[in-house]
């Protein structure tokens, strides 16, 4: 859930559409399936490990 929330707040950074995030999510985390570490994978997405600041916002337990 926190990979999840994170990775949608990548989206909503750059633009919902943003073709070069769709891209990097795609290529780094879809495209590999269950290939590698999911944690690895999904740092070379996001650049760095998921913070938790996005569920917690989502969640309504954390202000925008």
């Amino acid at each position: 859930e926190v990979l999840d929330a994170d990775a949608f707040e990548a989206f909503k950074e750059n633009g919902i559409f943003d073709q070069a995030t769709a891209r990097a999510f795609r290529e780094n985390i879809l495209s590999m399936g269950g290939t590698d570490d999911p944690m690895k994978l999904y740092v070379q997405f996001r650049g760095r490990e998921p913070k938790t600041e996005a569920m917690l916002k989502r969640k309504g337990l954390l202000k925008n």
